[in-house]
């Protein structure tokens, strides 16, 4: 638990220093100064800063630096990320030429954005790597050229109250066997499966690094009346592809799991306002942690996956047209297009104000479920420490 808990900070803050870089680069590109670029969230703990004499120094605590001629680039007791001071962001200083608040609308939006594109690179850049070194793929949509190891049928979902819920399998099982009878596709699968109605079969289940076996009995299942145990599988493999056709392939994986998760949190949304009942699992930073766990127990390239998926999510939050996001920002930026002057900054703080209060009520409830739903592994935890 404490590795998972490292690895969880590790690459978080991963994440969000690229974040942050994004925006640092793209300010300093239209010469809009960044008054401090640090690791970490502040207090600061220690600054390099090259002063009006041109001359290099040091900064130790939180105090204010009067005779910086750029930015300082500072190490922060908080190690979660990064984080960019970016002179003019609270709409102040307009009358400087270095200011962001004295740019162009299309200038702040670029440099509002970098950071949500920076995040889409970085998972682009995962799943490249990944695919050079070979990612766990559905075989049904595999590309020309790719190379495929370790086939096997994998569960992608296990229905409510079936026999195979109530033998214990989940999702992400791989079925190796079925009564000592290797089976590598859906079609050797269902007719092992279809004529043994009502007979006690013996499932050969992979589970990370465990292997089960399982007796569960199929039944006559309510829809479509087949015979089944109540799961849906695929086909998957780790596929690898050559360098060239990898970093493409990491590219659209990006732009694909882009759109599916913007569509996953618009249909999110739309539930909480018709007043349906949520069909997706929220994850706050408890339950990532979690997850990262267990992806860690699976392998390297599962956690690459899994950081690209991650990363992907936060792009697309951040994007979202919300006060304190970088999409509300930009929300901002589109009104003052529209009006011909921009919102007063009083007006703009305090809905971004209310924005970011809102945000971290949800985050407090989120956590507070992922702590009650994963209650068994803090206990477990608490027992080793005390």
């Amino acid at each position: 638990m404490f590795i998972t808990i490292i690895i969880f900070i590790i690459l978080l803050s991963i994440l969000v220093f690229v974040h942050e870089l994004g925006h640092f680069v793209t300010a300093r590109f239209f010469g809009v100064k960044a008054e401090e670029f640090g690791f970490g969230f502040p207090p600061r703990l220690a600054g390099i800063y090259k002063s009006l004499e041109n001359k290099w120094k040091f900064v130790w605590g939180s105090r204010e630096v009067a005779d910086s001629s750029g930015t300082i680039y500072s190490l922060n007791w908080l190690p979660l990320g990064g984080f960019v001071k970016i002179k003019g962001e609270q709409g102040e200083s307009r009358g400087d030429k270095d200011s962001l608040a004295n740019q162009p609308i299309w200038r702040r939006a670029v440099i509002l954005s970098a950071g949500v594109a920076m995040n889409l690179v970085t998972a682009a850049v995962f799943l490249a790597v990944g695919f050079m070194a070979g990612l766990p793929q559905a075989l049904d949509n595999v590309s020309g050229g790719a190379n495929v190891a370790q086939r096997n049928l994998q569960i992608i979902q296990v229905l409510p109250d079936s026999p195979a819920q109530a033998a214990g399998l989940k999702m992400g099982d791989s079925v190796i066997a079925l009564n000592g009878q290797p089976v590598r596709t859906y079609q050797e699968l269902s007719g092992l499966v279809s004529a043994r109605a009502g007979q006690k079969l013996q499932y050969q289940i992979k589970r990370g690094q465990e292997e089960l076996r399982l007796e569960i009995t199929p039944q006559l299942m309510s829809d479509g009346g087949k015979v089944g145990i109540g799961i849906a599988v695929a086909e998957t493999g780790i596929v690898s592809y050559p360098w060239y056709q990898a970093v493409w392939e990491g590219i659209k994986s990006t732009l694909i799991m882009s759109w599916y998760i913007i569509v996953a949190f618009v249909l999110i949304i739309k539930d909480l306002f018709v007043g349906h009942p949520i069909a997706a699992e929220l994850s706050g930073p408890v339950g990532i942690a979690v997850m990262t766990g267990q992806v860690v127990n699976l392998g390297f390239v599962y956690m690459l996956q899994f950081a690209a998926v991650l990363s992907i999510n936060l792009a697309v939050i951040n994007y979202a047209p919300f006060p304190a996001l970088d999409g509300g920002r930009v929300l901002f930026l589109l009104i003052e297009k529209l009006r011909g002057r921009a919102v007063p900054e009083k007006v703009e703080a305090i809905i971004h104000n209310i924005g970011f209060a809102l945000l971290m009520l949800l985050v407090v409830i989120v956590t507070f479920k992922d702590v009650f739903k994963f209650s068994d592994k803090f206990l477990s935890l608490f027992q080793k420490i005390f």
